[in-house]
Formats: C-alpha cells, structure tokens, sequence
C-alpha cells in the first residue's frame, strides 16, 4: 500500500477501535501523582516550578473574579503543550493536528466565556457588539461585522493550532524524505538537508509551545472581555 504525507494524520486503530483517546490520556500519566510528599526528585520540583510559571503567565490578564478558572486554564495548557511535543517523537500520533478535536477544545470554553458575560454583565458584554459613538447608518452593518468576529472565534483557535502544527508535521517529513533520497546520490547535499532537518525540529519544538499557549492566552483574554 502506497503511503502519502498525509497518513500521518490518520488516528491509529486497534482491531478497529479508534486510539486517540489513548494518545489524549496518555500525557496525564507525565504528571506528579499527589502523595505524602509532593517533592520527591528533581523532575517532580521541575513539573511544580513549570505548573506555577504557567499559572502566573495565565492568570496575569485576569482580574481576582477570573482566577476561578486557574485550574482549568493551567489543565489545559500542559495537555497542549504535552501532546504537542510528544506528537514530534517519531512515529507518534498528534492529536492536535485533528482539527475537530481542537474545535472539540476551543468551542466549549469559549461558549463558557460568553455565558459567564451574559449572566454576569449583559449590558456590557452586547455592548460589545456596537462601538461608543457609531453613526447610525453604521450601526446594522457594524453589528453584523461585530458578530461574526464574535462566533468566529473558536473557529479561529482551532483552525490556528491545526495548521500551525500540520505544517511542520509535513515540513519535517518532507526534509526528512528528502535527506533519505539524497544520501545515496549527493552525501555532501543530504547532509546540509539533515542539518536544516535538525534547525527545523529545534523550531517546530517552539512551535508547539508557543501554539499552547496562545491558544489558553486568547481564552483567558476572552474570559477577561466577560467578567
């Protein structure tokens, strides 16, 4: 069977059961298990530190109300940023390169944020929608620009960690089959192939980082747009 540069995105399957959710749960069995004492090596003292780091970064933009969701948000982005870099280890599967699990992410939360505005300060979050000081024959038009940027974006926080992930998936096969092709015809050329190969994961390491955390940083901005 002939494979393509896109098989990589395809869920493995076990007797025909799906094993993404596998993939999902593994990154939590990475983290410190609660006991007697939490510090108990150097990994575990490094996994706190990194914990209260991203706490801090998250919770920054928010004021005491939003604070309430420290646990969520910090939850959420070392899943991302474990899954993320697991998924660069050669033949791993990444499940956010599934666009429908990343929306499965983003909607939800994002629809939470909403709702925690619309309950909690109606007038000021549909105030929103409508700019201080809009001429009235702008103001239909405004509304539905507003809107559709509102409902657009869990869209965009999907879409933005699909393709950034997707795309150095593909970058780093692709170099990487074409180091393999040149080794035996130019040496000389598959090794400058290889190290550009080596610069590109160093990046792609950053990469899935940085998505990580740009997809928790807008949710906490939107959740502070709300409370």
């Amino acid at each position: 069977m002939n494979m393509t540069f896109f098989d990589q995105f395809t869920s493995p399957c076990l007797l025909g059961i799906p094993l993404i959710l596998l993939s999902m749960l593994f990154p939590a069995l990475l983290m410190p298990t609660p006991n007697n004492r939490w510090i108990t090596n150097r990994f575990s003292t490094l996994q706190l530190w990194l914990v209260n780091l991203i706490t801090k970064q998250l919770m920054m933009p928010l004021n005491k109300t939003g604070h309430k969701w420290a646990l969520i948000l910090t939850s959420l982005m070392l899943l991302l940023l474990t899954i993320n870099l697991l998924g660069l280890l050669p033949y791993t599967f990444t499940p956010t390169t599934q666009l429908s699990m990343n929306m499965a992410l983003a909607f939800p939360l994002w629809l939470a944020t909403l709702l925690v505005g619309l309950r909690n300060q109606p007038t000021i979050s549909l105030g929103h929608l409508l700019p201080e000081g809009t001429p009235t024959l702008l103001i239909p038009a405004l509304i539905m620009i507003e809107t559709t940027s509102l409902l657009i974006r869990p869209l965009a926080l999907g879409v933005r960690l699909t393709a950034n992930l997707t795309a150095g998936h593909l970058l780093i096969q692709l170099i990487s089959t074409a180091s393999m092709a040149l080794l035996p015809i130019m040496p000389a050329v598959s090794m400058l192939t290889t190290f550009i190969l080596l610069l590109l994961t160093t990046l792609e390491v950053a990469v899935a980082m940085i998505q990580a955390y740009v997809f928790v940083l807008l949710l906490s901005l939107y959740l502070q747009e709300n409370i």
